[in-house]
């Protein structure tokens, strides 16, 4: 990969942010696409970034091309609209994915490129916000191994691992059982917390059993700061997400025609807590919402 490679970046929130910056930080030139989503860009630009106002213009200053937004609907409508990727899109570019989407919205998406003549990558992403700006994250590629290995150098300015799933669509499917295992967890935990305080059983001695035991899990090294002192900060994504992540991956275990009878009770939790308006909050408010159900409950 050529130290002059232009890249183009969609999406600067919380994940976006941290990668464009260390993209910035190795050198290579990056434009971004003016968003109100975006988070503040004041150190993007101080690194060199430029900016475009539209997904065209992005696309047709860059060689390579990453996309890092909320799901499908949002991808489809910046690659396919009017003023969207494929409308700057041109031979030899290379479209890189890192949104959360259904596979069957790579494969779309890579056909619409492919048939350009430019190159696709899904690479959906693990970690949080803080490895991003750290350059920490772990990214899954759906693709071939040709492309990948052209995209490889940038992928590594910002993750410390790049895992290649196998062909288009099988990075995100891989996205998808990793946040179904681990938003799971996550349930099991706030719903055995509710239980503990319910008991009497002292929070952090329930945490130091669980840790020593089969218990142990990364979901509950990042519940753990807001169980023990109200920190959010490691764990900032939203229910909303969980019930997105949670309903693409229970489409695509019915797809498949393979069993999702705990996937479908898990993806109802996150449902609810989206409908008690709680979808802006995250993931550990989990707990605090399931405890305030039970007393709802108890008071009825």
């Amino acid at each position: 990969m050529s130290d002059f490679v232009r890249i183009g970046f969609i999406g600067i929130g919380l994940m976006g942010h941290g990668m464009a910056k260390n993209l910035l930080q190795k050198g290579y030139a990056l434009t971004f696409l003016d968003h109100p989503g975006n988070q503040p860009v004041d150190d993007l630009r101080e690194l060199g970034a430029a900016s475009d106002d539209s997904a065209e213009a992005v696309t047709a200053d860059s060689d390579v091309i990453f996309i890092c937004v909320t799901g499908s609907p949002q991808v489809l409508d910046i690659v396919f609209n009017d003023k969207g990727v494929l409308a700057g899109l041109a031979p030899g570019k290379t479209v890189v994915d890192c949104s959360t989407v259904e596979p069957a919205t790579s494969r779309q998406v890579a056909t619409a490129v492919t048939a350009r003549g430019a190159h696709f990558l899904d690479a959906p992403l693990t970690r949080t916000p803080k490895e991003a700006e750290a350059g920490r994250l772990n990214v899954m590629v759906g693709g071939d191994d040709e492309t990948l290995d052209v995209v490889r150098p940038l992928l590594d300015a910002f993750a410390e691992n790049v895992y290649h799933a196998g062909p288009v669509g099988a990075g995100h499917t891989l996205k998808l059982l990793h946040n179904y295992i681990s938003l799971g967890n996550c349930v099991l935990l706030a719903e055995a917390m509710v239980c503990a305080r319910a008991g009497g059983v002292d929070t952090g001695t329930l945490i130091d059993v669980l840790a020593s035991g089969g218990g142990g899990s990364t979901a509950l090294q990042r519940l753990t700061p807001y169980l023990m002192e109200s920190d959010v900060g490691g764990f900032r994504f939203s229910l909303s997400n969980c019930r997105k992540d949670l309903t693409y991956y229970t489409s695509m275990a019915d797809d498949f025609q393979v069993p999702a009878i705990a996937a479908h009770a898990i993806q109802q939790v996150f449902v609810l807590a989206n409908a008690l308006a709680a979808g802006d909050k995250p993931v550990p408010y989990l707990v605090d919402l399931l405890d305030d159900l039970g007393h709802t409950a108890n008071r009825n």
